[in-house]
């Protein structure tokens, strides 16, 4: 048995850990079904042989199948920790102005008390990659997985955090409606990083090699880069061997004196038609008060 730990830096020691040998044959599913038929290198190869669009097109899918991989394989890792309910599908939560308008011009302190009405309507929505629920503490973090943000800019950064903040306002009412009555006192939201860089813990940036924390499981970090890597690995082996296919009819036909023209290659929202208003929901008897801000790494001895 393989078993990886967390080496991040005063890290708790959760009573979960990623089991390498466990994890591999579910990792060669996930990477087969979303690199089989798109990436194999017989499709590779065809994409080569139509020119230069279709190369393009096939290219530009690497990083939505890599979007998927890094979603499902939080979700296989994340089922190491029975106290964790992951929710994938049925996610789409408003985003009002009024809501926008509270996160945007108020501390934390002043907002993050309330919960709004998740039937509210409204013209914005936005839809998280994944929402995890710890049924022990009852805490929710809304994550929305991103392979990069080299390109973004601060202010378009800080615009998916404030959407994010605004919409996590309706994730218990969410929560207990639509997802058998799941129940969170406190919500949290999180960009992952895939690549790493322009992280901002304290302000909801998070590399992915951070995951450890969000799933309670030793390793998960780790585990989900290998898978990274892995994916990219097949399709960099495709790739050489649709290239050599590719390459070797094109070197035959310039010996025969033939001629070819040979091209090298080298956000979740949505408008909702129907406008509503903001309302504060009033607490039911014994839910208590409900807190929403960004994730938060915990310290040895914390929860």
């Amino acid at each position: 048995m393989t078993t990886i730990l967390s080496g991040a830096p005063g890290a708790p020691a959760y009573p979960h850990a990623v089991d390498l040998d466990t994890l591999q044959s579910r990792f060669d599913v996930l990477i087969d079904a979303l690199s089989s038929q798109s990436f194999s290198a017989v499709a590779l190869s065809k994409a080569l042989a139509g020119g230069v669009s279709e190369a393009a097109a096939i290219l530009r899918a690497i990083p939505i199948q890599e979007g998927r991989l890094l979603e499902r394989g939080i979700g296989i890792i994340a089922d190491l920790n029975p106290d964790l309910v992951v929710l994938t599908q049925n996610l789409r939560l408003p985003v009002t102005k009024t809501a926008l308008e509270l996160v945007e011009k108020n501390d934390p302190k002043h907002f993050r008390s309330l919960t709004l009405d998740a039937d509210i309507g409204g013209r914005k929505t936005y839809t998280p990659d994944l929402i995890i629920v710890n049924r022990k503490t009852k805490l929710a973090h809304v994550i929305d997985v991103k392979r990069s943000l080299g390109s973004y800019e601060v202010s378009r950064i800080n615009e998916l955090k404030s959407r994010m903040l605004a919409a996590a306002l309706v994730v218990p009412d969410l929560l207990y409606r639509e997802h058998h009555r799941l129940v969170a006192e406190e919500v949290r939201v999180v960009i992952l990083n895939a690549e790493n860089q322009r992280s901002d813990i304290a302000g909801g940036v998070w590399p992915l090699s951070d995951l450890d924390h969000l799933v309670e499981v030793c390793g998960a970090g780790k585990a989900i880069g290998m898978l990274r890597e892995r994916f990219h690995g097949r399709i960099d082996e495709n790739w050489k061997l649709a290239r050599n296919a590719f390459a070797g009819p094109m070197e035959e036909r310039v010996r025969r004196g033939g001629s070819a023209d040979i091209t090298g290659v080298n956000e979740n929202e949505t408008t909702d038609p129907a406008a509503g208003s903001t309302t504060e929901v009033h607490q039911p008897a014994g839910r208590g008060q409900i807190r929403v801000g960004f994730a938060r790494i915990p310290r040895a001895g914390t929860g």
